[in-house]
């Protein structure tokens, strides 16, 4: 009979003998490269729902607008709980826990009958999701060495943007032909069916038998950390000591700002295109697509880049910061739209603001440098909780400046100045990437 350590693992028994290197990380990160989308996708049905949910269910446009924000509210403040739950049980019963949860809330939607149905199931879904990019954090500091992860952040980062940008016709599809309760329930079975492949297949470097010996030394010689991880009791302590270091706090403002954006394109863009612009919405549904598609090229390309400038120049602080400040810097362009006539230019700006912010995702790559290697769940939860505010503040914001004004100029200064401002914040208040030493 095989035991388990304290961290829901079983021991190292019969692992991957010495030899050529194996590239079992590869494998690991196709794992949260597909958690991430379904996550994404999961939180992002409603949308694609909404139209034919809200006549079903007699829901006017005021209601919608609470249950769509009710996610974000419960999201942000199940971050610090969901970094502790982390440091406590580990990546692999914290991610099976979290995937399988937020999966029956997907599928409970589905059976909703009214409003405060609806909505409690929106804010469990909100919490059951927390803890993932948190635990996508853990896993790139144990799993990869520091010249390694931006790209690894990038290639599971662009499932946030790859399934909204291509297997919406398929979403659409499934309301259109099954009805929108079909759409909930099939995605929540999709998610449990991960859920269940996530707990088979995922272990920690420590405790995987199929990693060998030579890939450990080259994810440690390369500051990974693939041992045991002590398992921390939470402390309200440790996040004020978290908040007053200059990189997490530097790091939090910069992701909020960067997180402003990407909140606007999941929300409001497409009513902007329609009622600004007066683009019908065939058209819209085809142009939206574009910056979603730049985003994804984005994320790549920021993570090559990145990776590429810590090899070359040695350091994490160079390599790191000039991505995310150069990416915020295009983000920055998008007020430009307000001064333009041509669609397709507008189109093409948005895109790149929209590219600008995929490169800054990066800063989930500087926060898994710069935690402390006992609080790694709560530091990523803490940042992921100042990131998700931008979800809560945002779309809030847009839609009173856009009712006062019957404009969106406000709205898009809104995300111009947030963008500059994490530039600046990323630039100047983080200071130097480097491991933070222990409280």
């Amino acid at each position: 009979m095989t035991t388990e350590n304290a961290a829901g693992t079983p021991p190292r028994i019969g692992a991957a003998k010495a030899g050529k290197r194996t590239n079992v990380r590869f494998g690991v990160l196709a794992l949260i490269a597909l958690g991430t989308m379904i996550n994404y996708l999961d939180r992002s049905l409603l949308a694609v729902a909404a139209p034919a949910m809200s006549a079903d269910l007699g829901l006017g446009a005021a209601a919608m607008g609470v249950v769509f924000s009710a996610f974000s509210w419960s999201y942000a403040l199940a971050q610090i709980p969901g970094g502790m739950i982390l440091d406590r049980i580990g990546v692999r019963l914290t991610y099976f826990w979290s995937v399988a949860l937020w999966s029956i809330f997907t599928a409970l939607q589905g059976v909703a009958t009214g409003l405060g149905v609806l909505l409690g199931f929106r804010l469990g879904l909100g919490a059951a999701e927390a803890p993932c990019f948190p635990a996508n954090s853990r896993v790139l500091v144990t799993w990869f060495p520091q010249h390694e992860r931006a790209r690894a952040n990038s290639v599971y980062s662009v499932g946030m943007y790859f399934g909204i940008a291509f297997l919406s016709p398929v979403l659409f599809w499934v309301v259109a032909t099954l009805g929108w309760r079909a759409l909930f329930i099939i995605a929540g079975l999709i998610g449990l069916i991960f859920a269940a492949i996530w707990l088979w297949r995922y272990r920690d470097p420590h405790a995987s038998t199929r990693v060998n010996q030579a890939e450990l030394d080259h994810i440690t010689a390369g500051g990974g950390v693939v041992t045991a991880t002590e398992h921390v009791a939470f402390s309200w302590k440790d996040v004020g000591w978290l908040m007053k270091q200059r990189q997490i706090f530097g790091a939090s403002i910069g992701q909020f700002a960067t997180n402003a954006t990407l909140v606007f394109f999941l929300t409001w863009f497409p009513t902007y295109l329609v009622t600004e612009r007066n683009m019908p919405w065939l058209k819209v549904g085809w142009l939206a697509v574009l910056p979603f598609i730049a985003a994804s090229v984005g994320v790549l390309v920021g993570g090559q880049l990145s990776d590429w400038l810590v090899k070359r120049s040695g350091s994490a602080t160079f390599g790191r910061k000039l991505p995310i400040v150069g990416g915020l810097l295009m983000s920055s362009t998008i007020i430009l739209a307000a001064f333009i006539e041509s669609d397709a230019l507008v189109i093409a700006v948005m895109s790149l603001a929209f590219f600008g912010q995929g490169m800054s995702n990066l800063g989930w790559t500087l926060i898994s440098d710069v935690a402390p290697k006992r609080l790694i769940g709560l530091t990523a939860g803490v940042f992921n909780f100042c990131t998700n505010l931008a979800g809560i503040v945002t779309p809030i914001l847009i839609g009173v400046v856009v009712a006062a004004t019957g404009s969106f100029f406000g709205g898009l200064a809104f995300i111009g100045a947030m963008a500059l401002l994490g530039a600046f914040s990323y630039t100047f208040v983080v200071g130097e990437v480097r491991r933070i030493g222990e409280p």
